[in-house]
């Protein structure tokens, strides 16, 4: 399919050009497209991200940093994707946060700098951005009351879509490790295509209050949503 034919009703004659392919550790592959000036990351048939529609994407940093009580501290984003959510994060925080990325396959970071480049601009060499090719999951695990934030766009929501292995950010253990890694009224958000009932739940049993939103799949939508789930971590007694 063309991309952003649904949201813009792209060029039906344009062609797609595969640009680049990325393994992923542990198997499966991305795809880098190309149709006209479009660009899509996909995972078989589908579109984890494009560079037309990233209304949501955005909204995962924005929405979060509304919710913390300033705009300094530690920032962690789970995926690079094509950069709408680091873009945004830079945006919202201030000159004084720090914002570590993490990305599990290393094309992309490449990508981001290669054919992709004119998408991300400036992001990227902004003092306050780091990047680590690394699983999200382990820089959480390894972290301890570190993160005022954690923003997870790893996959198309709260399952292993992508690789089994992302089950471990939302399963049960996971959620808590979570918690463990966020300061005191930190913000875990996380991005999902769909509405994933019932996960609301599993994130206030690992202690999380929880508030789910949703917003516009692209820009002028009125009815394709993606949902971003808001979980707050309980304010220290010490």
């Amino acid at each position: 399919m063309p991309l952003c034919a649904d949201a813009y009703s792209a060029d039906l004659s344009d062609t797609i050009e595969v640009v680049d392919i990325a393994d992923i550790p542990g198997g499966g592959q991305l795809r880098l497209l190309k149709s006209g000036s479009d660009f899509s990351i996909q995972f078989g048939s589908e579109e984890l991200m494009g560079s037309c529609d990233h209304v949501s994407e955005e909204a995962l940093a924005t929405l979060t940093c509304e919710r913390l009580a300033d705009r300094d501290g530690q920032v962690l984003i789970g995926g690079l994707g094509m950069g709408f959510t680091l873009g945004a994060a830079l945006d919202a925080w201030s000159p004084r946060a720090s914002i570590l990325v993490a990305e599990l396959v290393p094309k992309i970071v490449e990508w981001a700098k290669g054919p992709l480049a004119h998408v991300f601009a400036d992001r990227l060499s902004d003092p306050r951005v780091a990047i680590d090719v690394a699983d999200v999951h382990d820089v959480i695990a390894a972290a301890s009351d570190r993160f005022d934030a954690i923003l997870l766009d790893v996959d198309n929501g709260p399952d292993g879509l992508i690789q089994a292995e992302n089950e471990r950010l939302y399963c049960n253990w996971g959620l808590r490790s979570a918690y463990g890694a966020l300061r005191s009224r930190g913000v875990l958000a996380i991005w999902s295509a769909y509405p994933a009932v019932g996960f609301d739940r599993r994130l206030e049993r690992a202690g999380f209050d929880v508030e789910a939103v949703r917003v516009p799949a692209f820009a002028g939508s009125t009815d394709d949503f993606h949902h971003i789930w808001f979980a707050t971590k309980a304010a220290s007694t010490l």
